[in-house]
């Protein structure tokens, strides 16, 4: 039999329960359901094999005793007839080992080591707890005497498991999000737990692997081959290439409607009337400039203006919120899943949780719930006589009664904010059904698409009628840290894949870039995108000298340029500490070149410096530490930014003319396609000529007149 795992029960949920969930739910018969096993708040229910993938998508988001919970696959799928996702699982699997082993190499790195790896906080202790963040505790802890925190990458946002040091039992540990962060305190939000915080323990914070994100992409996939008979099993049938996608033309009325943004260009029109059309599924393909957030922002008014609900997702916190921000200043009211800490701040008072406090279910579900902690204090702190037999236990009982009552009407108004929106934006891996129920959207749209690995795009495609993703393939691919599974095609998105299989069928292709000059714009164009990208005439003949304040010069006049410094021994070399790569001398070159733009007038601000490897930016930030505004960061730190003039060094420079992932030529292409106005980029072009695209790269800035050797250059 399957296994399927029902996740938060109400306390003391008993099997009987349990078993009338599954059959009322489904429709099984009790002969279906087999062992009902518990483990805390959660219960593993054996289901006959041929019912189980059924079971979990009619009862996912249904309610137990008033309140929705998670069902999914317990164990390991059966992939027999599904190769492809059969794949997919057995690459998670491997990417997941990856993370697992990237954990207890830091974990040993931090024991040798005073300060560790900063992923891990010891000896903590509480200073103060009180509710907030959507009804969420909010904990405050320090060092007993006061002492500044080491240097640690637990920030706000950060996803930790908070545990107790200073006892030899067995206690909860609390899973959370930093909220906030000084030099001597660090703020954790929890659910509110079942029990009171002790308030003497001593306590430890560790960074925590995403492991909820895995089994919710694993259960995806098992869901998506196990579909039958319904619009996830049509939609599978699509993605796989078992049928072309089709496309429907709108009725007279819907083709009439003008645009909500009058200044859409004719290719973000057509590309927004495709994805209106389809069926099943439509790819906006948007360039480094052209316009695909705004394309996005414009399908999705026009989706919902026909009666549509959107559920609008990307890979990453940051991405949701930048499509959030721009549907806001559209005058749309999308809802925030997504714990509030993670969402910018400007953005939070559309969250889920901040919204739901207004409603009154919330604010008497806080007071309920503060009653509920008085209770617990009161259980535990006896200052006069004695409590009578049973008295303290009758005290926690009807405090957890209180919890549980709290929790109901804490349900019950995000239900109302969610009854009352059209448009949902989370990141992938955060659609969670305990707060959606069984919520179906008409329309799926994904930003970013090709910055994340398939299995995390089969999440939303669970509550979808229809798809539209959007992103570059040609830029950064998904983020994977096992080669092996990178090799093998977890690194290929879901929208690079489908690209690849229905070609112009199902795509629109934006080409009009409003960011880079022409010059600037001109490799990328030929080498990614068949030369079909026109710069729009405002921004085709832009240099720096058109800002005000900047100098009219050569260096603000003209709009790029390439300083080799071949033969000049700017030798790469490896930091001690990480394994990453530098070059000192090269990274001094860049330094003057930022150097040189700020005395012709040029703003911090407005410059940007690039490089790919960490060890170079954490050198390049201590030669401009001085240098206020200035923004210096990895290719992946600068992916969808964009600066007046960016400074590339590109490190590497030796013998044997080996420049490692620089062969990800899809990294140089987000590098050079970050600047507005002026850029500059700095590498030894007989390291780099190695490599047919940098030979090309050369030839480029060679024609365009503006190469220049390092020994060209005046000494400064």
């Amino acid at each position: 039999m399957a296994l399927i795992h029902i996740e938060p029960l109400p306390r003391q949920c008993s099997p009987g329960v349990v078993l009338a969930f599954v059959c009322n739910g489904t429709g099984l018969d009790r002969k279906h359901v087999g062992k009902i096993a518990f483990v805390g708040r959660a219960a593993t229910v054996e289901i006959a094999d041929a019912k189980a993938a059924a079971a979990v998508a009619a009862l996912d988001g249904s309610r137990v005793q008033d309140r929705p919970v998670r069902v999914r696959f317990a164990g390991k799928a059966d992939f027999t007839d599904a190769d492809h996702f059969a794949r997919l699982s057995k690459l998670l699997d491997i990417e997941a080992a990856a993370e697992q082993e990237e954990a207890r190499r830091r974990a040993q790195a931090e024991e040798g080591s005073p300060v560790g790896d900063g992923t891990t906080l010891t000896r903590l202790v509480l200073r103060d707890a009180e509710f907030g963040l959507g009804g969420r505790l909010l904990l405050t802890f320090a060092r007993k005497a006061g002492d500044r925190l080491p240097p640690t990458r637990l920030q706000p946002g950060s996803q930790v498991v908070l545990s107790q040091t200073n006892v030899n039992r067995r206690v909860p540990s609390y899973r959370g999000v930093v909220f906030d962060r000084d030099a001597v305190t660090i703020g954790v939000a929890i659910d509110p737990p079942d029990d009171e915080i002790p308030d003497e323990a001593v306590w430890r914070l560790d960074l925590s692997p995403d492991e909820v994100s895995r089994l919710r992409q694993q259960d995806a996939l098992q869901r998506a081959a196990a579909a039958n008979g319904d619009r996830l099993a049509e939609l599978r049938a699509v993605l796989l290439g078992e049928r072309q996608p089709e496309f429907v033309v709108p009725d007279a009325t819907e083709g009439s409607r003008a645009p909500f943004a009058s200044e859409l260009n004719p290719p973000q029109v057509e590309a927004i009337a495709l994805a209106l059309a389809a069926k099943d599924v439509a790819i906006i393909h948007g360039p480094p400039g052209t316009g695909k957030t705004t394309t996005l922002v414009e399908l999705i008014r026009q989706a919902v203006a026909r009666g549509d609900t959107v559920l609008a997702c990307a890979p990453s916190n940051h991405a949701v919120d930048n499509l959030l921000e721009k549907l806001l200043a559209a005058g749309e009211l999308p809802v925030r899943l997504g714990h509030p800490a993670r969402v910018a701040p400007e953005l939070r008072s559309r969250a889920i949780d901040i919204l739901s406090e207004k409603h009154p279910d919330a604010r008497q579900a806080r007071k309920v719930a503060k009653e509920a902690f008085a209770l617990f204090r009161q259980a535990d702190k006896w200052t006069r006589d004695r409590p009578q037999p049973g008295e303290k236990a009758a005290l926690r009982r009807e405090a957890r009664q209180l919890l549980g009552e709290s929790r109901r009407l804490e349900a019950l108004a995000i239900e109302r904010v969610l009854d009352e929106t059209r448009i949902v934006c989370a990141t992938l891996t955060g659609l969670d059904s305990q707060l959606l129920g069984k919520r179906r959207f008409a329309l799926c749209v994904i930003d970013e698409a090709c910055q994340s690995t398939e299995p995390a795009c089969w999440l939303p495609l669970l509550r979808a009628d229809r798809v539209v993703l959007a992103g570059d393939h040609c830029q950064l691919p998904p983020t994977v840290l096992s080669p092996q599974a990178a090799e093998d095609g977890l690194a290929v998105s879901l929208m690079e894949r489908l690209v690849g299989l229905f070609g112009p069928d199902a795509s629109r292709l934006l080409t009009i870039q409003h960011r880079m000059h022409a010059a600037i714009m001109g490799f990328s164009n030929a080498e990614f995108y068949d030369n079909a990208l026109v710069a729009h005439e405002s921004v085709a003949g832009h240099t720096l000298a058109g800002l005000d304040g900047v100098r009219a010069e050569p260096l603000t006049e003209s709009p790029a340029e390439f300083l080799d410094t071949a033969g000049a021994s700017y030798d790469e070399e490896l930091e001690e500490d990480t394994g990453s790569r530098r070059n000192v001398q090269e990274a001094s070159l860049a330094a003057r070149q930022v150097r040189k733009l700020l005395a012709a007038g040029v703003r911090a601000a407005q410059i940007g410096l690039i490089t790919p490897y960490r060890a170079q930016v954490r050198h390049l930030r201590d030669l401009l530490a001085d240098v206020e505004g200035l923004e210096i960061d990895s290719v992946d730190g600068f992916q969808g930014r964009e600066k007046e003039a960016i400074v590339v060094s590109l490190v590497r420079s030796n013998a044997e003319g080996e420049i490692g992932f620089l062969s990800d030529t899809r990294r140089t292409n987000v590098a050079l396609t970050r600047a507005r106005r002026k850029l500059v980029v700095i590498g030894d072009s007989a390291t780099l000529s190695n490599h047919p695209f940098y030979q090309r790269m050369l030839a480029y800035f060679e024609g365009l007149g503006a190469y220049r050797s390092v020994w060209e250059l005046t000494e400064e």
